[in-house]
């Protein structure tokens, strides 16, 4: 009896454990319970498996760390030099990192895999509230799994950050669209500026559609008038002053700092220059028709799911009419430029993504559609072992892929997806592709991070030399591999052709770094 009576409160403490934890479970949404994992293998998972690559993001790690060291957080400085190619944002996201102790490949890529994050969260929510629980659902695991955001999400580079603050303020211009709601413009107008801060006024171009009267409400007057009212809705002060006060302080310091310098570089130069020829900046000159092979590839697994983008009906409204509209903007707008990279049109991917999952979410048989998504899936696989290579020397310097098991893999989960399917399970097939592609990425990086840490970043270098550093010069490197070296190598190396020294540093295509005597030993 008295054993029963010093059992009875243990067990009282248990019972009531138990229903404060079943509790909390019944009020954590299921989908979040899987979200979670899902998130940390896709964005941060090996996060610094690879060291910084490429000619841009080493190069703007190296702005952001001699900013967080110098505390100057108006001027951007590459190897002591001004630097006006992009505005503050992202090395102030990036320097705040450093600040904070993470180390050379955590604090640039770390910030940028959070904001990936955090827009999706945004995202699911904003579609929710206008489109429902399904599309939403839909459009997030689409964006979240998609090549072009598991991939910009992992480079510290600024095309995240103009996609994300620009995307959002796209996605918050929804009520104002379809019901006139003005109550978030406000926020649309900081999100811009912060749009602004990341990439530069092309934002204020992408953001056009706003102006459009699309709701049917307006569609009674004429075009004129409501096109009128919207532009002068937009100059209203509680629209203008948070778009200034995000925007202005930055580029009105930094032109005080800099003078017409920074007014030339950046504005004429980078913008304006970079847009209309391929000879005084980027060398990145490309066909009118060059996205469209690249939205395929970015939409990966997705990209069977285009076709449904275009069923009769889905346009009927207004607030996807105008994702539509800012997908084409965005689109013929970059094709028209001089200059073109494949990163360019990753602004169009959420918009693109949220028009697939609402498109999903309305066909009555997906079941083909998906099993086609998975299928594709056989992408991560065959890129593995293409991919160090590829991305040194281009893909043209690849070679063949090799049959694998693996490669089978896609059509299991291709079977999964249409018998999900075709038994009333959509959710459960569209989450059998997530799976897939998030087993994919994480394979793709664990076979691939080692041999591209190699032969693409200078860290493994860096380690190796680290005691021969004043007997070495550069004598030819990739341009990637060149940043890099002035990344890890503090003072950079410098160039054979400026200083020799005994042992030179080169690189051929498709090879490792290696060292060898001084062209005068040879």
């Amino acid at each position: 009896m008295s054993t029963t009576l010093r059992e009875l409160p243990c067990k009282r403490i248990a019972f009531q454990v138990d229903a404060i934890i079943r509790e909390m479970l019944r009020k954590i949404p299921p989908a979040l319970l899987l979200a979670l994992p899902l998130a940390y293998f896709l964005y941060f998972y090996h996060l610094a498996a690879v060291g910084l690559i490429g000619p841009d993001e080493p190069r703007y790690a190296a702005i952001s760390r001699t900013m967080a060291a110098s505390g100057d957080w108006v001027t951007p400085r590459l190897l002591g030099q001004p630097w006006f190619e992009k505005p503050a944002l992202l090395y102030w996201m990036e320097a705040l990192f450093f600040r904070a102790g993470f180390g050379a490949e955590i604090a640039p890529r770390l910030p940028v895999a959070l904001l990936a994050v955090a827009f999706l969260v945004f995202y699911w929510w904003i579609l929710r509230r206008e489109f429902g629980n399904t599309p939403a659902s839909f459009a997030t695991a689409i964006l979240g799994t998609s090549t072009a955001w598991i991939v910009s999400s992992q480079i510290a580079t600024t095309d995240l950050p103009l996609a994300a603050t620009y995307s959002a303020a796209m996605l918050l211009a929804l009520p104002w669209v379809r019901r006139r709601d003005p109550a978030f413009l406000p926020w649309v107008a900081a999100l811009l500026g912060l749009a602004v801060l990341a990439k530069g006024p092309v934002a204020l171009v992408l953001a056009c559609p706003v102006l459009i009267p699309w709701s049917n409400e307006r569609r009674k007057r004429p075009f004129r008038s409501t096109l009128g009212a919207n532009i002068l809705t937009f100059l209203r002060p509680r629209i203008v002053v948070p778009f200034l006060a995000v925007t202005l302080p930055w580029y009105a310091l930094c032109t005080r700092a800099n003078g017409a310098a920074f007014l030339r570089e950046f504005f004429w130069v980078q913008n304006l220059e970079r847009f209309v020829s391929t000879t005084a900046v980027g060398q990145h000159g490309q066909p009118f028709w060059y996205f469209a092979p690249i939205l395929l590839a970015l939409l990966l697994p997705w990209t069977p799911l285009l076709p449904l983008a275009f069923r009769r009906g889905l346009y009927a409204d207004s607030g996807r009419l105008f994702l539509l509209a800012s997908v084409a903007l965005c689109l013929v707008f970059f094709s028209k430029s001089a200059n073109k990279l494949p990163s360019y049109i990753l602004p169009v991917i959420p918009a693109a993504a949220a028009l697939l999952g609402m498109a999903l979410a309305a066909v009555r048989n997906a079941a083909p559609w998906l099993a086609a998504c998975a299928l594709l899936l056989i992408a991560f696989p065959v890129a593995a072992p293409l991919l160090p290579i590829a991305v040194v020397s281009g893909l043209s310097h690849a070679p063949a892929p090799h049959f694998h098991w693996t490669w089978l893999l896609p059509l299991a989960i291709a079977l999964m997806a249409w018998l999900f399917d075709r038994r009333g399970s959509r959710l459960a097939a569209l989450l059998a592709v997530v799976a897939g592609a998030t087993i994919g990425a994480m394979t793709m990086k664990n076979a691939a991070a080692p041999e591209l840490d190699r032969m693409a970043s200078a860290r493994t270098l860096r380690l190796q030399l680290d005691s021969r550093q004043q007997a070495i010069c550069v004598d030819w490197v990739p341009r990637g591999m060149r940043y890099s070296l002035d990344y890890y190598f503090v003072p950079p190396l410098p160039d054979c052709a400026q200083r020799s020294r005994p042992q030179w540093l080169y690189q051929r295509a498709g090879e490792l770094p290696a060292l060898g005597p001084s062209q005068s030993s040879r």
